[in-house]
């Protein structure tokens, strides 16, 4: 799918914002596609939406088991897991 080679070009050139409606706008007329929301996944998780991101995750490893989305899922929930936020309180 070429325009998904086009978004992987924006997420490279740091074009985040245009990638993600780019996304979106795929997402809208093709929403079994799990490349694509492998990608939002990504994206998300590069802007700080966790939720989002695992959300993403989880959608394209429903279509597809065997998305790298899948891995990228369990990542993200160890991730987490980890996280304390007691860390973070004086």
């Amino acid at each position: 799918m070429p325009d998904l080679q086009i978004i992987a070009d924006l997420i490279t050139s740091n074009r985040l914002s245009e990638a993600m409606s780019r996304l979106n706008s795929l997402l809208r007329e093709h929403p079994e596609n799990d490349e694509a929301l492998f990608m939002r996944g990504k994206i998300s998780w590069r802007m700080g939406d966790r939720i989002a991101a695992m959300n993403d995750y989880a959608a394209a490893a429903a279509v597809n088991p065997d998305s790298p989305a899948t891995a990228a899922l369990q990542n993200a929930r160890d991730v987490n897991d980890f996280f304390n936020p007691d860390i973070f309180n004086p």
